[in-house]
C-alpha cells in the first residue's frame, strides 16, 4: 500500500506548550517574503502572504513555510537583521489572522528563529542542520518546537558549483543521521530530516536520493522533500520552473510511495490532491 512503511503512526510533535497528533503525509506551502525567489508567484509582502495563505490554508496545507532570505543557487547572504524586517512582520500578521495555523520559519539563524517563534512560528526549518550556526541548536531546544534538519554541501552561494560525492545516498546518510543525535543531545525533542534535495546535488545526486528514499526511514524521523519546480525536473524536461507544476506532482507522488510525510510545495492544492489519492484504501 503507498505510503506503507511511513514512521508516523503514534507520532506527537511538542510545539511550545502542546502536544499535536500529526497526520501524515501533509503538504507544507512556501512563502518566500524575499524579492528573488525563483518562483514569482511565492515572493510576498504582507499583504500578499495573509491572501496567499489564506488560499493554501484552504486548498488543505497544514503547515505555511515562511522565509526572508533566498537560498536559490548562488543567492548572496542576506543580513540578519534584513532577513528579520522581510520576516516578522509577516509572521505576527500569519498568527494573528490564521491564530491554529501551523507557522514554520525558513532560517538558518538562531536569532532569527528566536524572534519567529515569539512571533507566532510553530517549527524551524534549518537549510543547514545547525552547521551555520552553533547556537541553533540550544535555541531550538529551549524554545521547544520541531526542527527540520536538511543536508546542504557547501552555502546557498556555492552549493552547485560542481558538487561531488563518492556514494551520494550514504553520505547525505550519515551526514543526517549525525545531526539527528546531536539535535537531541541538545535537548531537541522533534526532529524532521530533509535529504536537500537541490542543495549542492546535480540532477544525478537528486534522483539517486529519490530512488533510494526509503532507506532514510530506518533514521527514524518523519521525512520532509521538496522538490517544488526544481532544476532536477526543469533539467531533465527541458523546461523552466513556469512549467513545472506536472513534474513536481509526479516526484511528490513518487515520495508519498517512498514514505515521504511532508511535500514542501508552491502549489498546494495539486499536492493535497496526489496525497489524498494515495490514501485511498486499496491504494
Amino acid at each position: 500500500m503507498a505510503g506503507e512503511g511511513i514512521p508516523s503512526a503514534g507520532v506527537t510533535w511538542r510545539i511550545k506548550d502542546r502536544l499535536v497528533a500529526p497526520r501524515f503525509p501533509l503538504v507544507m506551502g512556501i512563502l518566500n517574503a524575499t524579492p528573488d525567489s525563483f518562483h514569482r508567484e511565492s515572493r510576498v509582502d504582507v499583504d500578499a502572504a495573509l491572501h496567499l495563505a489564506e488560499r493554501m490554508l484552504a486548498q488543505g496545507a497544514a503547515i505555511l513555510d515562511v522565509g526572508g532570505a533566498s537560498s536559490r543557487p548562488g543567492s548572496a547572504e542576506v543580513p540578519e537583521e534584513e532577513e528579520r524586517e522581510r520576516v516578522i512582520p509577516v509572521i505576527e500578521s500569519l498568527h494573528a489572522r490564521f491564530p491554529d495555523a501551523w507557522l514554520s520559519i525558513d532560517t538558518w539563524r538562531s536569532a532569527v528563529a528566536r524572534a519567529a517563534v515569539e512571533a507566532g512560528a510553530s517549527m524551524v526549518n534549518d537549510i543547514s542542520a545547525g552547521m551555520l550556526d552553533p547556537a541553533m541548536f540550544t535555541t531550538v531546544a529551549q524554545l521547544g518546537v520541531p526542527y527540520v534538519v536538511m543536508h546542504m554541501q557547501g552555502t546557498p552561494a556555492s552549493m552547485q558549483q560542481d558538487p561531488q560525492y563518492t556514494d551520494v545516498v550514504a553520505e547525505v546518510f550519515y551526514f543526517l543521521s549525525e545531526r539527528i543525535r546531536a539535535a537531541h543531545q541538545a535537548g531537541i525533542a522533534d526532529v524532521i530530516v530533509d535529504p536537500g534535495f537541490g542543495f549542492g546535488k546535480t540532477t544525478a545526486h537528486n534522483f539517486a536520493l529519490l530512488n533510494h528514499l526509503d532507506r532514510f526511514h530506518a533514521l527514524g524521523p518523519p521525512l520532509l522533500v521538496g522538490f517544488s519546480r526544481k532544476r532536477m525536473i526543469n533539467e531533465t524536461l527541458g523546461i523552466g520552473p513556469a512549467d513545472a507544476l506536472n513534474g513536481t506532482t509526479v516526484l511528490n507522488t513518487i515520495a508519498i510511495q517512498k514514505g515521504a510525510a511532508i511535500l514542501r510545495v508552491h502549489d498546494v492544492k495539486e499536492a493535497v490532491q496526489a496525497c489524498a489519492l494515495l490514501k485511498m484504501p486499496g491504494s
